[in-house]
């Protein structure tokens, strides 16, 4: 289905008022001191971090590694 109206110029910009891009959100790591995104596992140690009842715990990040060609 086609619009009924075309939609202004004010509100097209109106509308793509909220595609702006924001900055990541880094947190460090406590055991490296890397910046990582929050909820992951730091590149690092492998360290996740606790979240509500689940400890905190390492991850073996030899699996994960990409082998370099």
């Amino acid at each position: 289905m086609l619009p009924v109206q075309r939609k202004t110029r004010t509100q097209t910009r109106k509308g793509r008022s909220h595609h702006a891009l924001t900055d990541a959100q880094l947190v460090t790591c406590p055991h490296s001191g890397e910046a990582k995104k929050p909820h992951t596992a730091c590149r690092e140690t492998g360290y996740v971090p606790p979240n509500g009842n689940r400890p905190g715990f390492f991850l073996d990040i030899k699996l994960f590694r990409k082998k370099n060609k």
